[in-house]
């Protein structure tokens, strides 16, 4: 079904609706893996992912009849917003079926584009049943989000401008939920040229085609467990997955620490935020064991809603010591609360919240708990601020930090 021709085409059409992503040259990876890394920043299309590549390419495939029967999909929200998009460009009816567990931007954005919106499962699989229902029972024409090579087509249009920008590009990273945008690289990167190795990257707690490749098919996971919702698929898809198969070079996953670190590390170094699962190509960038390579990471989607964006920063701060809290006995003494802090203050820590808690048993009779909790410039420092903690004679205990 894949010809650099069809690539080519599907190009040309996606640019109607598409905004231009150029690669960026990212210093902070190159310096941290010796490799040249680039970032496709897809985070930036008008819907906030590369989702209405394939949409809007495939809805353009479709008969005038096919999308007068009004068109239905399910998505985890970019897909949504791609045949949302794509719909209102054509004049047609969109309704989209979405998990209960969307992030709110991701569903008000898809209802803006003017399309009606379906909240039904918890997991994508479960909205997608319940999308097929729907499609049966009403006629609609359905736009599945990965399972088909239309889309994967549309897909495929990032390889092709990552190649136009880097013809000696060495290694593309490509996030993996149900295979479509996976399908669509690599069979358009072993078409450009057979010796870029494109690798697909999973969320640890839901690796689809990882469990595939060992079946020898696609088979469902048990479970899904993953912060990376956009890539929350229990089952690759069949369509799809021979191509994988055949194309990708490697498949590695990442675990939901490595993507709240990341998402710290792209909007401290390079002022975007990306979701969770457009960071999957970013955090393997880490994983390579090669140097002096070119490499581009794909940032697949940057939609995410400000109340997730406030847990992964609060995570991330806690996980790089750079907020942390210790419980402190100290004297039940006039002053013995300021001359800690003091020394705190010294050590140029910042305190955020302080409990001086008199009615916990400490062991002596005159003394008391404190619990504080801390910012500061890293481990090193956070270190530096028990030690001297310490060597002034209080008994420290680190705890749990919570922002």
């Amino acid at each position: 079904m894949f010809t650099l021709e069809k690539f080519q085409e599907a190009s040309k059409i996606v640019k109607e609706a598409t905004n231009e992503t150029k690669l960026m040259y990212s210093q902070y990876l190159s310096d941290a893996t010796g490799n040249e890394v680039y970032l496709k920043p897809e985070n930036l299309q008008k819907t906030g992912a590369y989702k209405l590549r394939g949409a809007y390419y495939k809805i353009s495939t479709l008969s005038d009849e096919e999308r007068k029967k009004g068109l239905i999909a399910a998505s985890a929200g970019n897909h949504a917003q791609g045949v949302a998009y794509a719909a209102r460009q054509y004049g047609v009816k969109a309704t989209i079926v979405m998990p209960v567990t969307t992030p709110l931007i991701k569903v008000n954005r898809t209802k803006a584009l003017g399309a009606e919106v379906v909240l039904y499962g918890n997991i994508y699989d479960e909205a997608c049943n319940h999308a097929y229902k729907l499609a049966s029972e009403h006629g609609y024409t359905f736009i599945h989000p990965f399972d088909d090579e239309t889309v994967a087509t549309g897909q495929g249009t990032i390889m092709m401008e990552i190649y136009e920008e880097l013809k000696d590009v060495d290694i593309v990273l490509v996030p993996i939920g149900g295979g479509g945008l996976a399908t669509g690289i690599s069979s358009a990167a072993k078409l450009l040229n057979p010796n870029i190795k494109v690798i697909g990257v999973e969320p640890a707690g839901a690796p689809s085609l990882k469990a595939a490749l060992e079946a020898g098919g696609p088979t469902p996971l048990d479970k899904v467990s993953t912060i990376a919702d956009g890539t929350a698929v229990r089952t690759i898809g069949s369509v799809v997955f021979p191509y994988l198969k055949e194309n990708l070079d490697n498949v590695i996953t990442v675990t939901d620490e490595e993507l709240v670190a990341t998402f710290l590390d792209v909007v401290e170094n390079h002022k975007m935020v990306a979701e969770n699962s457009g960071l999957l190509a970013v955090a393997a960038a880490k994983h390579l064991d090669v140097k002096g390579k070119k490499v581009v990471s794909i940032v697949s989607g940057g939609n995410m809603d400000v109340d997730t964006m406030a847990t992964e920063i609060e995570h991330g701060l806690i996980m790089r010591n750079r907020v942390f809290a210790v419980t402190v006995v100290l004297s039940d003494n006039p002053g013995a609360l300021a001359k800690l802090t003091n020394l705190i203050a010294e050590q140029k820590g910042n305190v955020v919240n302080i409990e001086h808690i008199h009615h916990l048993a400490t062991g002596s009779a005159d003394s008391v708990r404190v619990n504080i909790t801390l910012k500061s410039f890293g481990t090193e420092h956070k270190e530096q601020i028990i030690k001297a903690l310490c060597d002034e004679g209080y008994k420290v205990e680190e705890t749990r930090a919570i922002l």
